[in-house]
């Protein structure tokens, strides 16, 4: 049958609790009960010591006489503490009996104490032991002590160690009680933000990722759990934005073209439009900006999917950037631009090619969006633990607003998207991408009407 995690935290609570109050009865009963015994022990050597030692008073050595009323009332008193005397002079003759004084009583005694012992279950029986009365270092006689061995419980003995054992139980009772009240209160507080984050979870997976944990639990695991769900939701959320806005994008990029294409056709079919070769390149023009777009969108799959493969060796940096530049130099030379490639060599583990594609997407953009006369640097600096591009341009550069979304898909800051400065929006994309897979970083800083730079940073291992 399942059960709650609630009623599981509480059974689990309560059962520590019941087995560690268990345990430290049993073994604080055992440890109190043995120390007791020592002491009954040790009590009952005392006991019989003093008995001799009182005895040895008695005698008087100038008379070498005993005074038999003091002997007859040290003899009552033991008997009534369970201890049965015979006490002899020096020559071995009879002083003081407590059975021929009084057999019932003796009998009494200890019958009493054999039912006691018995109900304790305790193993023993009654044993005599005879101790030498001495007097100024003289032996004057001697004396029988028999009690039951090797101890005996008084009832005050019996008394406290039943309340000690009723103690233990009543902490037992209370400790399961409080065990039950705050387990059910700590399972509560547990179960809580989980069975919450379980009905987030379940309410995601409906696409509702809107929904989030808004309250802390005061527990670093809980509020880690919280944290992820409250993540996963809002990457979640972002994904299905991406999603929504790559279908409206490609949708966008896709709209354009065909409807020129399809105007220019549709206008030169009905005889409205005289076919002629300039009109026919325009719409190979547009034709071949879809196939761009197209090979675009497979080179971004490839990076971004499991596609990508990095055939990684040891290329210089500086040489993939003047392999960039003599790509690109006819680019630049007619918008008069001055590019330049400066800095030191950097040897570090990457695809060159792959690195080449992304050094000139770079610099095909600071090209693209520098004005005429402009200049455009590239620089590769070698660090212990990376090699470092950056290439800076004195182009249009980027508005704060809009410098966080430059490498989302389709993302430009040309909102007219003119085939004159605007390709399709997704090679920075794929550079953060080419970035990514090899471990490294891509940032960008810029300033409106005072150019851009990017800052590519590849580990060395």
């Amino acid at each position: 049958m399942m059960r709650s995690l609630r009623t599981q935290l509480s059974l689990s609570i309560l059962l520590v609790v019941l087995v560690t109050v268990a345990l430290i009865s049993v073994f604080s009963n055992w440890f109190i009960n043995r120390e007791f015994e020592d002491y009954i022990t040790k009590q009952e050597q005392t006991r019989s010591e003093n008995i001799v030692s009182d005895l040895g008073v008695q005698y008087n050595s100038f008379t070498h006489s005993w005074n038999q009323d003091f002997l007859h009332t040290i003899g009552m008193y033991a008997l009534y503490e369970s201890y049965i005397l015979k006490i002899y002079d020096v020559d071995g003759n009879l002083l003081w009996d407590a059975e021929n004084h009084d057999m019932s009583k003796c009998w009494q005694v200890m019958d009493e104490i054999s039912l006691r012992m018995e109900k304790w279950k305790q193993d023993g029986g009654f044993v005599s032991h005879t101790y030498d009365i001495e007097k100024d270092g003289q032996r004057i006689g001697s004396v029988s002590i028999t009690y039951y061995g090797p101890y005996f419980f008084s009832e005050n003995d019996f008394r406290f160690i039943n309340t000690l054992n009723i103690v233990l139980l009543t902490i037992g009772i209370l400790a399961g009680f409080f065990s039950v009240v705050v387990g059910s209160l700590l399972a509560r507080r547990i179960a809580r933000p989980v069975v919450k984050t379980a009905y987030i979870a379940k309410q995601i997976s409906k696409g509702n990722y809107d929904i989030r944990f808004e309250s802390e639990t005061n527990t670093r695991e809980l509020d880690a759990l919280v944290s992820a769900i409250n993540h996963l939701a809002s990457a979640l959320n972002e994904q299905e934005n991406l999603r929504k806005q790559l279908t409206t994008d490609v949708a966008h990029e896709l709209r354009t073209p065909l409807a020129a294409v399809s105007a220019h056709l549709e206008a030169m079919l009905e005889g409205v439009w005289e076919v002629t070769p300039e009109r026919l390149s325009g719409c190979h023009e547009e034709v071949q900006r879809l196939g761009n777009l197209v090979a675009d969108l497979e080179r971004l799959a490839k990076v971004e999917g499991d596609n990508l493969r990095l055939n990684k060796s040891q290329p210089d940096l500086l040489e993939v950037a003047r392999a960039a530049f003599d790509t690109l130099e006819a680019e630049g030379a007619k918008k008069k631009l001055t590019v330049s490639v400066r800095g030191e060599s950097s040897f570090v583990c990457a695809d060159r090619d792959r690195m080449l594609q992304v050094v000139i997407n770079l610099l095909s953009n600071a090209i693209k969006y520098t004005p005429e006369g402009g200049a455009v640097n590239v620089d590769v600096t070698d660090t212990e633990v990376n090699g470092i591009i950056r290439v800076k341009d004195s182009g249009i550069g980027i508005s704060e607003e809009e410098l966080p979304h430059i490498f989302e898909r389709f993302y430009r800051t040309d909102k007219s998207r003119s085939r004159q400065t605007g390709g399709s929006g997704i090679g920075l994309t794929i550079a953060k991408s080419i970035v990514a897979a090899h471990g490294g970083t891509i940032t960008a800083d810029s300033k409106v009407n005072k150019g851009s730079c990017f800052t590519v940073a590849i580990p060395k291992k």
